[in-house]
């Protein structure tokens, strides 16, 4: 599932897709070109600041990242750093719900937030011209953020309404939620980001209102500044704006280990659907800093494998199970979570062929992995993958917003400034022999989980879900 890699992997592979796969490796095996390097600080009050001046157009990405997330909530209280996140845009004592968004527009720029299992963000880009504006707002709500019971519960209803549009009505997200919710145990992950439905309905406006006293604190938080920017000028104002915000001691947070599996898991999952569906779902090590560790080598490895397996058009993947007359699947995907606040897993998927069973789906899956481990892969193949790669990370320069996530996203995991340079050296530098041992290490019946979507007749009269409020942020 390439939905599942890092912020930092996926533009390599959205970019990838645009190029053809007799790109010429000598025009962009070069490094990328020459940036002004990010500064990173703290303020006295412990928020950190990110700065990353690119000055190839006159504008500018604003963004404010907390690490929180649905990792961080209880059960019982679901979905909680979602609600807050679309909370945050209904005002403060001196901004007027909704009003943030119309004064992002009227400067000319755009904007939105996005909550994730590790983290909530927002972000504005806006001509540079107006940085200081946007600098005010943010920092504004993030200290001030207020808001009467009446707009909670309007708001509830938006969210409510996202999740029967996004997950309900949806027979194979339902199918990765519960897939999530079978192959951890103790570890938060284990819930959905949006919250389940039980959940939201019993949700209170003072439950929103303590999650954000609590977790929405500086030391908590960056703020990330890329584009047409002077460093100097920048660190006016956003110690000017973040730094007259008071210090407050981030929570404790306790460890939630998930604890070893024994043995494959299995659910089925029916819902009104045209075709059935498979997801396997192996446990494996993540990446949580540069060292020579096993779980550090492991954890690259098993990325470039998902990628040999489906990093490009006409991957192992794709050819193998989707071609020919005698073809098992329809369409499959393959993938490597790499890195984030909580544990991660390879994920593979399927999409049964007319006449081939999810059963048959699956054994073709691990046949592929079974393939790799006892013959490995080729230099070609591994070339292939990392001529994309360097591809990738040149061409993900020319979008501000992407650089500004990555930066952010690196800072949430703990990850340094450099981490995708390094990222990109280290996966360069991941053998044959490395990706064929972890295909023989990580994918045995002890570490995975797997989920079948079996469908049930679809009622011919039933109508797509009409939109009974608007729903708009990510």
């Amino acid at each position: 599932m390439k939905r599942h890699l890092r912020a930092f992997v996926l533009p390599l592979f959205s970019t990838l897709a645009l190029l053809s796969a007799t790109s010429a490796p000598a025009q962009i095996s070069g490094p990328p070109p020459a940036q002004e390097k990010p500064v990173e600080y703290q303020l006295p009050n412990g928020f950190t600041v990110i700065i990353k001046p690119d000055r190839r157009a006159p504008t500018a990405v604003h963004m404010v990242y907390v690490r929180v997330g649905s990792m961080d909530e209880v059960d019982g209280s679901t979905g909680l750093a979602h609600m807050l996140e679309h909370m945050m845009f209904k005002g403060t004592k001196d901004v007027k719900p909704g009003e943030f968004s119309r004064r992002v527009a009227a400067l000319g720029g755009r904007e939105n937030a996005f909550t994730t299992r590790d983290n909530t963000g927002f972000y504005q880009q806006i001509p540079a011209s107006r940085l200081e504006d946007v600098i005010k707002l943010e920092s504004d709500r993030f200290a001030h953020n207020q808001w009467p019971d009446d707009e909670f519960k309007r708001e509830l209803e938006v969210v409510k309404e996202e999740r029967r549009m996004r997950t309900d009505d949806n027979p194979r997200a339902q199918l990765f939620e519960q897939l999530s919710a079978e192959a951890y145990m103790a570890s938060p992950y284990r819930r959905p980001v949006v919250g389940w439905m039980s959940d939201l309905d019993s949700m209170q406006a003072d439950d929103a209102r303590n999650f954000y006293k609590r977790w929405y604190v500086p030391a908590n938080a960056a703020v990330v500044i890329a584009g047409d920017v002077d460093v100097a000028k920048v660190r006016q104002l956003v110690d000017k704006y973040y730094g007259s915000i008071p210090a407050h001691a981030v929570p404790t947070r306790k460890p939630r280990e998930e604890p070893e599996q024994h043995g494959i898991r299995r659910l089925d999952f029916k819902a009104p659907a045209d075709q059935s569906y498979v997801a396997l779902a192996f446990k494996v090590p993540q990446l949580r800093n540069f060292d020579n560790s096993v779980e550090t080598n492991d954890a690259l490895a098993l990325t470039v494998l998902g990628a040999v397996l489906d990093g490009y058009e006409g991957a192992r993947l794709d050819r193998a199970l989707t071609q020919g007359p005698d073809r098992v699947a329809d369409s499959v995907s393959a993938g490597n979570g790499l890195s984030g606040r909580g544990p991660q897993m390879f994920t593979m998927t399927g999409v049964p062929a007319k006449g081939k069973t999810p059963e048959q789906v699956e054994a073709a899956l691990r046949a592929e992995i079974a393939k790799v481990a006892r013959d490995g892969v080729s230099e070609a193949e591994l070339n292939r993958v990392k001529v994309r790669w360097v591809a990738g990370e040149v061409y993900k320069l020319d979008s501000l917003m992407n650089q500004a996530r990555e930066l952010g996203g690196n800072w949430i995991v703990g990850l340094p400034l450099d981490a995708d340079q390094r990222l990109l050296d280290r996966l360069r530098a991941v053998t044959a022999d490395q990706v064929k041992a972890v295909a023989a290490k990580y994918f045995g019946d002890d570490q995975l989980t797997v989920g079948v979507l079996r469908p049930l007749p679809v009622d011919p009269n039933r109508k797509p879900r009409t939109p009974t409020v608007q729903i708009h942020h990510e």
